[in-house]
């Protein structure tokens, strides 16, 4: 698989290098897995970058704008702009909001200018939203790395999402990484870029397809020997691992970031 280049300019850092970063946990790490956000604060510090949370921030936008209620998202992409401001680099472990921000924050502050005249989001848009960065992407194209000095002697089927694949254009960022992984063995699904079925409120809305759609990804995925699946997504993630543990198979989901940054210390 041939790499894609980044959609945005990407910032090139030497090794000495140190970068204010932004963690975007994102909702559904904040609420259901917290180990995500921790993993990647754990990896970034690892490779020497200052990480922030900044407090203020709530939900980029993406569920109310792609279930038809664009007018809604107009205060949470304000929301956004003023949180994060400032940073050099704002990095999320989710392909599905990083591509929310770049690609739809721009027609939310759009929206918001043709509503009043005098909004100012706009131009906060176009301030934030280059410096945002889903997380393989800022460890290859800004970080400069793909080693990252991880270990993890397992089997690994990676999931490719489809915000990361196709608006994100994130190509083989994921496998780069996992390649470089100690004692990590890669293999292949048949079905690589087909989608799980999640699609945020499609999987609510849309049950019986969704559940189709993931039961044919989860036959992908038992079938190549993986002891554990992975994907930049813990959406994705939660809606396989849901089939999986019905199941009652052994296959493990991990978020990609969980496996880049080792375990957590001991308390």
């Amino acid at each position: 698989m041939s790499r894609v280049p980044a959609v945005h300019p990407a910032r090139s850092l030497t090794g000495s290098d140190r970068v204010r970063v932004a963690l975007f946990i994102t909702c559904y790490n904040d609420a259901l897995f917290p180990e995500v956000g921790r993993a990647v604060v754990r990896l970034l510090r690892r490779l020497g970058h200052d990480v922030e949370f900044p407090a203020d921030q709530t939900c980029c936008g993406q569920m109310h704008f792609n279930t038809g209620y664009q007018d809604a998202a107009i205060p949470l992409v304000d929301r956004f702009t003023r949180a994060f401001a400032g940073y050099d680099a704002v990095v999320t472990p989710s392909g599905s909001c990083a591509a929310m921000v770049r690609h739809h924050h721009p027609l939310v502050g759009a929206l918001a200018a043709r509503a009043d005249a005098a909004s100012t989001l706009p131009d906060q848009v176009a301030e934030v939203t280059p410096h945002v960065y889903e997380l393989t992407e800022f460890l290859v194209d800004v970080a400069g790395v793909t080693d990252v000095g991880a270990s993890f002697p397992h089997a690994v089927a990676l999931h490719q999402t489809c915000h990361s694949l196709r608006l994100l254009g994130v190509g083989d960022r994921p496998r780069m990484l996992l390649e470089a992984v100690d004692g990590l063995r890669l293999v292949d699904l048949q079905h690589p870029d087909a989608c799980c079925g999640f699609g945020g409120t499609f999987a609510v809305k849309n049950a019986d397809t969704s559940v189709a759609m993931g039961s044919d990804k989860v036959d992908d995925v038992v079938a190549s020997g993986a002891e554990v699946l992975t994907a930049g997504d813990t959406s994705c993630l939660m809606h396989l691992g849901g089939l999986l543990s019905r199941r009652r198979s052994p296959v493990r989901v991990m978020h990609l970031a969980e496996i880049l940054a080792g375990p957590e210390p001991a308390a």
